[in-house]
């Protein structure tokens, strides 16, 4: 293992190094002269690829509701009503695999490159969908939904690197708000189709084969999509990386591209950080704000509203159906204020904002 991971680097050591002595500094001022001349790319050749990627957030969204409308069916169904201990887990089985996917998302990432990354986040999902579709007692459904959460734990983090990675800069911020309103439509969806599980039976097993076709869009989709040109450099194929980012951006655009790309990596070399560092020095602060806006969103029981807001809601005399829409359409304009925002405001502003309220707490749960 030692050896395969010591020719690998070295070999994204020698590409990076050829690459570089191709361009001396005066050529990558030149290059950025002209990209600056030439103006922005067109946004439009990256946004259906960031569509594709988005796919990943909205089925986190959908299975993070899923349950939601249809636990009462399916604890009827699969005889275990009443039996609280069997619902939670039915319920907090799909974060589990979610800590387990999320635990190993950089590894797989670094090692296949983001369009394999993401078609083994859609496998586990088909596979665990059409398991809880067909499950006949609580354990089948319970496996069902362990490889759904290990899908779920992978994809909000792919999703939100390939988007940084394959965007534009001037429109960066606005489609990384995408995943938060893939994640925010597929948690409006879970709960829209879900209504009538409660008169209709069976139709909670309807539920969990509509999310196994976005699934299968998102491996089929992600065959045609462009690699990370960022992921193609560190492997030393920078005549991919190049191929890549003239699919994204343009021909006009490579080689301002290359050059951004390249000083980047000068100054990723440059500033290594320890994790000491991080905790203990100049950065702590930036990390500590980081940190406690991700324990804040989670400490605000967002995650309890999505998985149970039906129960709580009939418990309190409101109708399940019309506070959960409210609940799908919040959640929604706060991820929508946040696409228009971004780009103009910037990241600061709406970090600030977001300790006055979670409208989208749990899309980083898994992160």
């Amino acid at each position: 293992m030692r050896g395969r991971h010591a020719d690998a680097y070295s070999m994204y050591k020698r590409g990076t190094r050829d690459y570089i002595n191709a361009y001396d500094k005066e050529q990558v001022r030149s290059l950025n002269g002209v990209s600056k001349e030439i103006g922005n790319p067109s946004w439009k050749r990256s946004f259906l690829y960031i569509l594709v990627a988005s796919l990943a957030s909205l089925l986190y969204g959908y299975h993070l509701g899923v349950i939601n409308e249809t636990l009462q069916s399916i604890s009827n169904d699969l005889h275990f009503n009443g039996n609280t201990m069997a619902e939670g887990l039915v319920v907090s089985i799909c974060l589990g695999g979610g800590f387990l996917g999320s635990t190993f998302s950089g590894l797989i990432v670094d090692r296949v490159g983001f369009r394999r990354a993401f078609q083994l986040c859609a496998l586990p999902m088909i596979i665990g969908s059409s398991m809880s579709a067909t499950a006949k007692n609580l354990w089948g459904m319970l496996l069902g939904r362990l490889f759904v959460g290990t899908g779920m734990g992978l994809g909000p983090t792919l999703a939100a690197l390939y988007v940084t990675e394959v965007s534009p800069a001037y429109v960066r911020g606005t489609y990384g708000s995408f995943t938060q309103i893939a994640t925010s439509l597929g948690l409006m969806s879970s709960l829209l189709i879900g209504f009538p599980a409660k008169e209709t039976e069976g139709w909670w097993r309807i539920c969990f084969w509509v999310s196994a076709v976005p699934a299968a869009l998102l491996a089929l989709f992600m065959q045609f999509s462009p690699e990370s040109p960022h992921w193609l450099f560190k492997k030393g194929r920078a005549a991919d990386a190049e191929a890549a980012f003239e699919k994204l951006l343009g021909g006009p655009y490579v080689k301002g591209a290359m050059a951004e790309l390249l000083k980047s990596e000068r100054g990723g070399e440059a500033e290594t950080v320890k994790l000491s560092e991080l905790l203990f020095g100049h950065h702590r602060k930036v990390v500590f704000i980081g940190s406690t806006l991700f324990a804040l969103q989670q400490l605000s029981g967002i995650n309890a509203v999505f998985f149970f807001s039906s129960t709580v809601f009939k418990s309190a005399g409101v109708s399940s159906q019309s506070a959960n829409i409210c609940v799908g359409i919040a959640n929604f304009l706060g991820s929508f204020a946040a696409l228009l925002l971004m780009d103009k405001l910037g990241r600061k502003v709406l970090l600030i904002g977001s300790f006055s309220g979670s409208c989208n707490g749990s899309s980083g749960s898994f992160s």
